[in-house]
């Protein structure tokens, strides 16, 4: 199992493409590489030699933002489907009901959010003909949320056999509304350990920085010779296994 996440995670690297709003990673990175150098090696070449840590802490980011976004989607599509349910009870077709929530998500999450975006696509597709179920799933594939992609599939089912929109829409609701609420209430339960394993993570770093602050020397026996700078490079490899182990434990996916 860690060699599978090595292999993707060295797979994401190698398929990285800088963008400018990566720019605080980046930062982030370096001040990391930077914290590393001076506080287990108290030198500036281990801090260049160390710089290329950026790299997988930016693409692990990105990987956590994108994340967060799928599961804003996902709270912004159960809300798109419930404005399309309300339209398909008053007499709308399915496809107008999509056009109308969009007017709808628009007015409850603004013009530039991401489901009005991609509803305003989903109307320009069906003024070009495009099937409904198939620009639903693009925005499901798009976005990475599961339960778009699942949706379109059952969509598209029902659709070629004459299925009750209605009930299809509104069962979809009930198993994504579900499906949040147990994210919530394991977040709930996880949040307190989640801010200790934060405080944890930083405790390592604050040790050094104010022995070194207090006690100059201390450490000096530890620094510039070889034996030292093997013990502190076992040192940061067990951090770093550590932090990786203690994202694991507090991020519990449903």
């Amino acid at each position: 199992m860690n060699l599978r996440i090595l292999k993707s995670l060295r797979q994401q690297v190698l398929g990285y493409h800088p963008k400018k709003s990566d720019a605080i990673f980046w930062i982030q990175g370096a001040l990391i590489a930077l914290m590393f150098g001076r506080l287990f090696f108290d030198s500036y070449l281990a801090v260049a030699i160390l710089s290329p840590i950026a790299i997988p802490w930016v693409v692990i980011q990105k990987k956590n933002k994108r994340e967060q976004r799928c599961r804003q989607i996902g709270i912004q599509f159960k809300d798109a489907i419930f404005s399309v349910l309300t339209s398909l009870k008053a007499g709308f077709s399915i496809e107008n009901a999509f056009m109308e929530a969009r007017r709808d998500m628009e007015l409850l999450y603004g013009k530039n959010s991401d489901i009005s975006f991609y509803l305003a696509r989903i109307s320009k597709g069906l003024k070009n003909s495009v099937p409904l179920e198939k620009l639903i799933y693009g925005m499901g594939k798009e976005t990475g949320n599961t339960d778009i992609q699942d949706f379109a599939m059952v969509f598209s089912v029902a659709k070629r056999s004459g299925g009750n929109m209605t009930d299809i829409i509104q069962r979809t609701i009930d198993v994504i509304s579900r499906k949040m609420n147990v994210e919530k209430e394991i977040d709930v339960l996880v949040s307190a350990k989640r801010l200790e394993a934060r405080i944890m993570n930083c405790v390592p770093f604050f040790i050094i920085f104010y022995i070194s602050l207090t006690s100059p020397g201390f450490f000096d026996a530890l620094y510039h010779n070889f034996f030292g700078i093997i013990l502190m490079t076992v040192c940061m490899v067990i951090y770093c296994i550590s932090y990786v182990l203690s994202e694991r434990i507090v991020n519990i996916s449903v």
